[in-house]
């Protein structure tokens, strides 16, 4: 089991009062799968995603990885745990615009010393940005620039890959293309994705579907 949530609540104060987001989430994720997380807005799937990667720590619960509670860890625990273990993609891409397209993709896995240039040069191949390597985010279309942020994840081979929307920016055609190769990707990677999706097309490609509603997994 890589990753276990185990009774995991989160709650946030807001001027009307507490509002609770997630209630005793049981979950439990396995290396080399890959799990759609679904649900209406405000159902707690961001929040889930930012827990179990250690962005946020729940009030109640244990988020587990290689035996080790997460949400007993203080904030730089959870920076180390991110660093080493998680991959994180978003739908606004998130690259550092003062670096080129290669320096990008190379970030992180340096960072977590694990720069692999053999691995790298696959990734750049089979994402197709070859010829996009001496240029800056700036310079590139919403589609490529995702595919900039996902070679950027999976370059440091994390064995666990968060992705919140990470179509949400871009057309259905790019964004089934980007969800393709994101899958082919982390599974020669060995990794595990956990993506939040509203969309039930790209959830079917996904090897099994989690709904949340009201807090709850249902």
């Amino acid at each position: 089991m890589l990753l276990s949530l185990r009774n995991v609540s989160k709650s946030y104060t807001t001027a009307e009062g507490r509002l609770d987001i997630l209630k005793g989430i049981d979950f439990d994720l396995d290396a080399g799968e890959s799990v759609a997380l679904t649900g209406e807005s405000g159902s707690g799937k961001s929040t889930l995603l930012h827990l179990a990667g250690g962005l946020d720590h729940p009030d109640t619960g244990q988020i587990l990885s290689a035996g080790r509670d997460i949400a007993a860890l203080d904030d730089r625990g959870r920076a180390e745990y991110r660093r080493a273990a998680v991959g994180l993609v978003f739908q606004q891409f998130n690259l550092i615009p003062s670096l080129d397209v290669a320096a990008n993709i190379s970030f992180h896995a340096k960072l977590a010393g694990r720069h692999d240039r053999e691995w790298e040069r696959e990734l750049v191949g089979r994402l197709g940005i070859e010829a996009l390597l001496s240029r800056y985010p700036e310079q590139l279309s919403g589609g490529q620039q995702q595919r900039v942020a996902i070679g950027r994840t999976l370059a440091a081979r994390p064995p666990l890959v968060l992705a919140d929307e990470p179509t949400g920016n871009l057309d259905e055609s790019t964004g089934d293309a980007v969800i393709g190769i994101m899958l082919s990707l982390t599974k020669s990677a060995g990794a595990a994705l956990l993506m939040v999706t509203h969309s039930s097309r790209l959830a079917q490609m996904l090897d099994r579907k989690v709904h949340l509603s009201g807090g709850k997994i249902v």
